[in-house]
């Protein structure tokens, strides 16, 4: 496990009922996430990936899933004004990270290189 740091701040922005991906939902996606198959969905894609990284990187991350279908945050909304980014989006730390999709093996990648520099 990681030894104490400030947490890592993960947001999962997107609507209840949006695609996790524009990539299908099959055996030959490279998603990473299992428990999710074959809904293709936000919200259970969403839990698949908490799940997964809380095993891998435990209290170092703090994940939080941002539903905007009723409301969007402040700082949502500028993010979405600024970058037009696809739904669902990924901000990390504050910083929109460029993923367009929910992907554990992506995920890793930008937790660890913040890990790498701290």
């Amino acid at each position: 496990m990681y030894g104490m740091a400030e947490i890592i701040s993960i947001e999962v922005v997107g609507l209840k009922d949006s695609n996790c991906s524009p990539f299908p939902c099959d055996m030959t996606r490279s998603c990473g996430l299992y428990d999710c198959h074959p809904s293709g969905k936000l919200v259970p894609a969403f839990e698949a990936l908490k799940k997964e990284l809380g095993k891998q990187f435990g209290s170092v991350i703090e994940m939080r899933l941002v539903l905007i279908d009723d409301n969007v945050p402040e700082h949502i909304r500028e993010v979405i004004a600024s970058s037009y980014p696809p739904i669902p989006f990924v901000i990390i730390n504050g910083a929109l990270v460029s993923m367009g999709r929910i992907s554990l093996p992506m995920m890793q990648k930008e937790i660890e290189k913040i890990l790498k520099f701290r």
